[in-house]
């Protein structure tokens, strides 16, 4: 049986083909279109998944779209109803778009299935589960248990901004749900847009922030106090109550109010790109603080109305990796799985194995090894032919080597001696991390790595952390972690032995300070608590980014690297090996690695192209 999911029209557009079950293909659309965070109709990335299944859409057996569009219409009509007349602009602005498109899915889901190929309409059925049962699909389907509590944590669906889930086999059984307004993942965001970042991208650099808050500052109880006292009621059950005299997402066009929350907190909304603040970090570290009680509340909600030994997680706010590191301490369960792609994206393959196991009924075959997802190693990949053919269109230079063996032995010398590499393997990733395949790495023992790669690679904000990958094998020697984290969504501590004593006066230190001070022996990978966003390298999954790292350590004696996704600042995760090569060239990046295929950056010819990637990609 053959059905290809969609997710659309909201931010990370994707698609994905399941085969009896199985994810064959899943790739986001911004990765073809270039286009961060693309929402449109995801017609590359279906036309690359029915070329890697060998399918065309008229042998599908049904094409499965995320969420239901008209239950989500209802929602908009009753929320403008129920604070009416407030948001009169803003119903003005979303319902001729709703009327023009989203009212009539269903055909326009047709008519833009006619862009990716010629087929029969009579044979398409299409299929629309809800948004939060396509989430909890892509966590229990691809998991390796058979049964677990699943929870769901994000913006908004139709209706539900969290659920409680139990997955018993091919079943899912729906036991709580929160609803909108209410919602954990736009109040985060709500705080995201206060402390100048953009909203559905920036919220990870919020997370990245609260680490740079004072503990010891009275300015932490401050607003943790009034977060809880005046913008959110948290009951026991992990349930939520915003009071929304002080946002303006449920009929505006901001997130909250500016003038409120500046009377709340004593400071206004922070300017994009402005310099920040300690009270702004302060601010990140309490909205971070009151996140992880919330989640944790929930998780052991789901606990007691499930029993279950087993969590899988999945929405957006599952993407918030020091959470799941706390939760994961709490040892609520005994073993946590989130789904890698947890955002929007994820809903594709989630709505496809949705419709496979509840509306086909087929029975589920429990996953072996880590789960079902492949290492998240389910986009494109690309041929020698393709390497030399990209290759010849720049002039480019390079040297070959005939085995791989060779290519790691070399690029593991390269890293040891300082250098940034670009890093590009076999298939992509699916998700918003890179794990291996579409990498930048480098050195996590070199002083300056976390600053050369944040201010002449990425481009940057400096504060914004770097995460290991590490041999599953030797993760206990580098971090206090019991579990594997193949995905990069849990944060835990550096191991105490490999830490470098601070100074007493280290929490009042400014910013750029705190940041440059060696706090381990991995300086590059360790924020400034002492945490890391750890990836574990399985050979199964991934046996080249393995061997590149075990080669590393045969060199070194340290079976750990940074990485980094390969993009700058703006831009989606490469693509192809042509995305690659101008990375490399509008960089200060050192070497490209494309398969068996090794460009030094000083032997290039002239990059006579447009080499300031601020005029093509918008800031995310």
């Amino acid at each position: 049986m053959n059905i290809l999911g969609i997710s659309a029209f909201y931010h990370d557009s994707a698609a994905s083909i399941i085969v009896d079950g199985e994810i064959i293909a899943a790739a986001q659309e911004e990765r073809f279109t270039r286009k961060k965070h693309d929402e449109g109709f995801p017609v590359l990335a279906i036309q690359f998944c029915l070329k890697q299944s060998g399918l065309t859409i008229d042998k599908l057996d049904a094409v499965v779209f995320y969420d239901k569009p008209l239950l989500k219409f209802e929602r908009l009509l009753e929320t403008y109803y129920a604070f009416s007349p407030k948001g009169f602009r803003s119903f003005l602005m979303a319902i001729p778009v709703w009327l023009k498109d989203k009212m009539f899915l269903k055909k326009l889901i047709r008519d833009e299935l006619k862009k990716v190929e010629v087929y029969d309409k009579k044979k398409l059925k299409l299929l629309f589960p809800e948004h939060h049962l396509s989430h909890t699909a892509s966590a229990f389907y691809p998991s390796p248990f058979e049964e677990s509590a699943i929870l769901t944590i994000d913006g908004v669906g139709e209706w539900a901004t969290a659920s409680i889930c139990h997955g018993t086999g091919k079943d899912i059984k729906i036991l709580k749900e929160l609803r909108f307004p209410h919602s954990l993942g736009l109040l985060y965001s709500a705080v995201t847009y206060y402390a100048g970042f953009k909203v559905n991208s920036g919220e990870y650099k919020l997370m990245g922030l609260a680490p740079y808050g004072d503990p010891t500052s009275t300015n932490i109880k401050k607003y943790v106090d009034v977060i809880k006292n005046t913008l959110i009621e948290i009951k026991e059950d992990g349930s939520i109550w915003l009071n929304q005299d002080y946002f303006n997402y449920a009929v505006g066009l901001r997130m909250a109010k500016d003038d409120k929350w500046n009377e709340l907190f004593g400071f206004p909304r922070r300017e994009s790109e402005s310099e920040l603040q300690q009270h702004h970090c302060d601010f990140a570290l309490a909205i971070q603080m009151v996140t992880e009680e919330v989640v944790i509340k929930m998780a052991k909600e789901a606990k007691r109305l499930t029993g279950s030994k087993n969590l899988c997680m999945a929405g957006g706010v599952a993407l918030n990796c020091v959470a799941n590191g706390k939760l994961q301490k709490e040892k609520i369960f005994e073993n946590i799985y989130i789904q890698p792609a947890s955002g929007d994206a994820g809903g594709a393959p989630g709505a496809a194995l949705a419709a496979y196991h509840i509306y086909f009924n087929k029975e589920r075959k429990v996953a072996k090894g880590l789960d079902g997802m492949s290492g998240a190693y389910l986009g494109p990949e690309f041929s020698e032919i393709d390497i030399r053919l990209d290759a010849k269109k720049y002039n480019a230079t390079y040297t070959y080597h005939k085995n791989f063996d060779d290519v790691a032995k070399e690029v593991a010398k390269l890293i040891a001696d300082g250098n940034v590499i670009g890093w590009f393997q076999d298939r992509m990733e699916f998700g918003p991390r890179a794990l291996g395949n579409r990498s930048i790495i480098g050195d996590a023992r070199n002083e300056e790595m976390q600053k050369k790669l944040n201010l002449k690679i990425k481009y940057r904000e400096s504060f914004r952390p770097f995460a290991p990958s590490v041999l599953a094998e030797d993760v206990k020697e580098y971090f206090d972690i019991d579990s594997n984290s193949p995905y990069m969504l849990i944060v835990q501590p550096v191991k105490e032995s490999r830490r470098q004593p601070l100074p007493a006066n280290f929490s009042s230190l400014p910013l750029k300070e705190k940041l440059y001070y060696k706090r381990s022996d991995l300086p590059s990978i360790t924020h400034i608590d002492f945490s890391a966003r750890i990836q574990t390298i399985h050979k199964e999954t991934n046996p080249k980014y393995w061997d590149l790292i075990n080669e590393f350590k045969k060199l070194t004696g340290y079976g750990v690297i940074v990485n980094t996704s390969f993009n700058v600042r703006g831009e989606p995760i490469v693509c192809t090996p042509e995305d690659a090569y101008k990375c490399l060239m509008r960089t200060e990046m050192d070497y490209l690695v494309v398969g068996n295929f090794i460009f030094d950056k000083r032997t290039q010819p002239e990059w006579k192209e447009k080499t300031n990637w601020r005029e093509e990609y918008q800031l995310d």
